[in-house]
């Protein structure tokens, strides 16, 4: 049998993958990366870069690329015999991540390298030897036999626990749904009802389906006039995966919680970390968690009373139009859009038809040319593992530089969110430049009928920080694998291409060609943009309290982290929630046994990372604001200093280069429309 996963192609041979194919190939290449590493490192005249590191950076490059469908299909269209093949894979790869991280043969010859070559190899080169040699350390290279046992045995569980977190909030996810009347749904606009209208009939049931797909439940809570079902759709969502609510202990992420937070504390003790969130850390900008912990209580300071205030404003609001004498948290959203649209007269829903995604995506990619000077074309013929997905080619001067593909539509076994992850990553390959291609995915409204998808100007900003991101790993100029693209960029200032794309989001002069009627092609009208831009921060401190809250609570619980039961993260949470807090949140909401940041994704003692990268990012587009949104210069220079060189240098030298300062906290809060 041939096995496509073997072979070198282009692009993904989606639909040539079998399930069978995926644990063969995956173990056999790592069985024949092991065999050539050993065989390079017998000969000592090997320890080179170019006779080492760099057909090392091909070994893994094929083994990544062969991982890559599999690791997005289960993302993307997840089925039980697709997550049995990648589940098996996950030890496989988190022992030979070991392996690596722990030869040391392969430290002694990166070390003869880094010492040997210096002179030789450029700014790249030496910052992949010192992230390698860093990760060495890291991986537990100078531990004792039996610790370095140890510290396979507790990532490889890891591995295994992050997996097995998602999958029971993906599978608590689909498992809900509930059939409704139009009567219940009284107070959702037309678009929201069309898309529970389609799912009825796709699920083959009568009148409408409300499912936990954000595109369906949120409108439930932000629109529906009925109470009750606002309550039964909240409980639902923030029960998922718990030991409450309607599917009570079916998927419970306890027990997945509490062995992460364990093996976590005792890997970072046995690398000589006193906890997690110090062994997080120790690749990222921030230089420790108490310097995190006290940015972000400074944040919350500043956006203290102003949260408190909106708060107050919003339940007297509710109290006085509607006789609602205590708010509950199924009634925030909902109470939430009376008072904006009483206030400035604009919901998302009003801005929707003017953002047909047909109109949206020319208008993204005109934003792109015009800060960078690329081209976007669509690839008609391509190898798909979805009629959603979407292939485009980025190109400088006719030429292709990059590609990536777009599934933009929320979908029953599609892991939900939105994100950005690498196919290919730029590299010099025997064959050339290797081109740098992106899977960006988000979980829209999809289509409706013959309409095109109308998004929420919500989900414009997610499309356009994913892309931010994409473009991040898709405009690099390094060739050296390890910093190419986001490789090898901190943690904590990965966020800042993202967050720093959605600004334009808010601009009149990109919203004139971002927007338009999806049925008279009409321009998004000015009063309407005016009512937009001063809604803008509507609750902005209570949103910055949201973040803190979620940021404060994974640093302090893996700070913190001593053993325990599921009711000390509870505990934890609660109290700070009543240390920055303003909105009440009942004692049923399990928030944590869905919170996949940190629990099944690249987050943990990292979630912060949003907030401090926003910092970066604000006081970076100030400098647009200053010269230009499209001054053509200023986006030169924004791609030369930050885009382009990925994680070739520290990341706050990347911001002196761009900004000639060090960045400063006050353009975040001035966008924020906080007055501190």
């Amino acid at each position: 049998m041939t096995n496509p996963l073997l072979e070198q192609h282009e692009l993904p041979p989606f639909s040539a993958i079998e399930v069978d194919h995926i644990e063969p190939a995956i173990r056999s290449l790592i069985e024949r990366n092991k065999a050539q590493i050993e065989e390079l490192l017998g000969d000592p005249a090997n320890h080179t870069w170019a006779a080492l590191v760099a057909p090392l950076e091909q070994l893994d490059d094929e083994l990544s690329k062969a991982f890559s469908p599999v690791s997005h299909m289960n993302s993307v269209r997840n089925a039980d015999e697709l997550r049995s093949a990648y589940n098996a894979c996950l030890p496989l790869l988190s022992e030979y991540g070991t392996w690596m991280g722990q030869h040391e043969g392969l430290f002694r010859a990166y070390t003869y390298i880094r010492e040997n070559e210096a002179d030789t190899l450029d700014a790249a080169q030496l910052k992949a030897l010192d992230h390698a040699l860093r990760d060495f350390r890291l991986a537990g290279v100078a531990l004792p036999p039996a610790q370095k046992a140890r510290y396979g045995a507790l990532r490889k569980r890891l591995s295994e626990l992050g997996s097995k977190f998602g999958e029971n909030v993906l599978d608590a996810t689909n498992a809900w749904s509930r059939q409704a009347s139009a009567e219940e749904l009284a107070g959702l606009p037309a678009s929201a009802l069309a898309v529970a209208q389609q799912a009825a009939q796709q699920a083959g049931v009568e009148g409408y389906l409300i499912n936990l797909e954000f595109p369906s439940y949120y409108p439930v809570l932000t629109y529906a006039d009925n109470a009750e079902l606002r309550r039964e759709v909240y409980e639902a969502n923030c029960t998922r995966a718990s030991e409450l609510g309607p599917h009570a202990g079916q998927w419970d992420n306890s027990a997945t919680i509490v062995e992460t937070l364990d093996l976590r504390r005792e890997l970072a003790q046995l690398l000589g970390f006193d906890n997690y969130a110090q062994l997080s850390l120790a690749t990222k900008m921030a230089d420790s968690p108490e310097h995190v912990v006290g940015f972000l209580e400074e944040l919350a300071e500043k956006s203290r009373a102003q949260a408190r205030t909106e708060f107050a404003e919003l339940a007297d609001f509710a109290r006085s139009e509607y006789g609602v004498e205590e708010l509950q948290a199924c009634d925030i959203a909902y109470y939430s859009e009376k008072l904006r649209q009483q206030r400035y007269s604009v919901s998302q829903e009003d801005v929707r038809p003017y953002l047909p995604v047909n109109r949206v995506l020319p208008g993204l990619f005109e934003v792109v040319h015009r800060l960078y000077g690329v081209e976007v074309e669509e690839v008609t013929d391509f190898d798909t593992y979805h009629e959603d997905a979407k292939l485009y080619n980025v190109l400088r001067d006719g030429q292709v530089i990059a590609r990536f593909y777009l599934d933009l539509y929320a979908r029953a076994h599609k892991r939900g969110g939105a994100w950005m992850d690498d196919c290919r990553v730029r590299r010099v390959a025997a064959s050339g430049v290797q081109l740098p291609v992106a899977y960006m995915v988000c979980n829209f409204t999809p289509p409706v009928g013959e309409q095109p998808a109308l998004l929420t100007h919500n989900e414009l900003t997610t499309l356009f920080h994913e892309f931010g991101h994409g473009l991040h790993h898709m405009l690099t100029e390094q060739t050296v694998a390890a910093v190419s693209g986001i490789n090898g960029v901190a943690w904590d200032a990965v966020e800042l291409p993202s967050q720093f794309l959605e600004n334009w989001c808010w601009e009149g002069e990109a919203l004139a060609f971002l927007s338009g009627h999806h049925e008279t092609g009409e321009p998004l009208p000015e009063d309407l943009l005016q009512r937009m831009l001063a809604a803008r921060n509507f609750q902005s401190a209570m949103q910055m309290a949201r973040q803190l809250e979620f940021a404060l609570f994974d640093m302090l619980l893996h700070m913190r982290w001593s053993g325990g039961e599921i009711d000390a993260v509870q505990a934890l949470l609660d109290e700070v929630r009543s240390n920055v807090s303003v909105v009440p949140v009942p004692p049923f909401n399990r928030f944590q046994h869905s919170f996949s940041h940190i629990f099944a994704g690249g987050y943990a003692a990292g979630y912060y990372s949003y907030k401090w990268a926003e910092v970066l990012s604000a006081d970076a587009f100030a400098r647009f604001e200053e010269e230009g949104i499209f001054n053509p210069q200023t986006g030169a220079d924004f791609h030369r200093e930050v885009l382009a060189v990925g994680g070739s240098r520290e990341p706050m030298e990347t911001f002196v280069a761009f900004r000639g300062r060090e960045p400063k906290i006050e353009p975040l809060l001035r966008h924020s429309g906080i007055a501190a």
